[in-house]
């Protein structure tokens, strides 16, 4: 029955039993017999077939929660009975947003996979819209991400603390002060990371907060390296994480210019589906948070 309803997962997932088979390393009319068998069991059509593609139907929408709710607790009994001699699976996958990928969470792996080399890791790393979006699809069952969104089917817990700052090539000294107030704030040609950033929604969250209702941004860029890269080389600024330039403050790269009456604090926070529970995430949680190093 578990390998029926996984089945029905990944082919409501793809709405396609081409791809599910391709997915599952079945062939398609195993897919297909696999489907049929689960509706004549409850009695009900799960997919309405079209010409050239599927959909769920009602019952199949209803059904698809069910399984997911199914799959979730074989998921825990086999993590209490036939894996409860193992500390950790072989592969541990989750999604990171960027800033944690480049800059805190390698060091943490690194030190893991020293105390358990037999686990290996896939980790994803996108903007944090992006790996909420892979956990909602359950193509994750987890990941770090900056900031959190009012959703309930996600359940955030705090990881640790973060703030934003202003910086720019250590050879500018168009402030002398070595400050600005938020007037000026506007009006200085900005680089800023791209829309769906965890880190651009925080700072956009708080300019409103304060009045301003747009930064005078002259390029946009995908990652937090493309913008540093691009202030060694210029004279703009940027807003950007602390522990991201931490680097560059050693080897005198690039500087912090303070904004009077203005304080950018952010939270990274550990993300799973709603109701998701694991002792092997618990663990991993755990040791993530008293090894990561600033």
């Amino acid at each position: 029955m578990k390998t029926k309803l996984h089945i029905f997962k990944i082919v409501a997932k793809h709405l396609s039993f081409t791809k599910a088979a391709e997915q599952l390393f079945i062939s398609q009319p195993a897919v297909s017999k696999s489907i049929k068998t689960l509706e004549e069991d409850y009695k009900t059509t799960l997919f309405v077939r079209k010409r050239n593609s599927i959909e769920l139907t009602e019952d199949g929408k209803s059904f698809l929660l069910y399984v997911n709710r199914i799959l979730a607790i074989y998921t825990e009994m086999e993590e209490q009975f036939l894996h409860k001699k193992e500390r950790f699976p072989e592969l541990i996958r989750f999604g990171v947003s960027t800033t944690l990928s480049n800059y805190i969470i390698p060091k943490s792996i690194a030190k893991f996979r020293a105390q358990f080399p037999q686990t290996k890791f896939e980790i994803i790393s996108d903007n944090s819209s992006s790996i909420e979006d892979l956990i909602l699809n359950e193509e994750i069952d987890f990941g770090i991400t900056e900031g959190r969104i009012n959703n309930s089917k996600l359940h955030f817990e705090k990881f640790i603390k973060d703030e934003i700052v202003l910086v720019t090539n250590v050879n500018n000294n168009s402030f002398k002060k070595g400050s600005i107030d938020l007037q000026t704030l506007k009006t200085i040609p900005m680089i800023e990371r791209e829309k769906g950033s965890g880190t651009k929604a925080i700072i956009d969250q708080f300019l409103k907060e304060n009045g301003i209702k747009a930064l005078h941004t002259v390029v946009s860029l995908s990652s937090t390296e493309a913008i540093k890269n691009y202030l060694y080389h210029s004279d703009h600024y940027a807003l950007l994480s602390v522990h991201a330039i931490h680097n560059d403050l050693l080897t005198n790269k690039l500087k912090i210019i303070d904004i009077t009456d203005l304080s950018i604090e952010r939270w990274f926070y550990f993300v799973k589906r709603t109701g998701f529970q694991s002792q092997n995430l618990e663990f991993f949680e755990n040791f993530i948070r008293t090894n990561y190093n600033f």
